[in-house]
């Protein structure tokens, strides 16, 4: 049974380079239990939520930079 928060009652943030055109663009929640990060669609909020490890996380964004 899984007793963590509802990620989607979260504070969520977008990429500032994502700009305000409505593009396509992930969101993150940083208010979460260290060593999980849930991503969802910017564009679906009310979508699924995908959680992913932090180690996993950051190898994602180092590889985008």
């Amino acid at each position: 049974m899984d007793t963590a928060p509802d990620p989607r009652n979260s504070q969520w943030r977008k990429s500032s380079y994502s700009g305000n055109t409505g593009g396509d663009c992930v969101e993150v929640a940083d208010t979460r239990p260290t060593g999980t990060v849930p991503v969802r669609d910017s564009k679906k909020p009310s979508g699924p939520v995908v959680t992913v490890g932090a180690g996993a996380w950051q190898a994602f964004v180092d590889g985008l930079r």
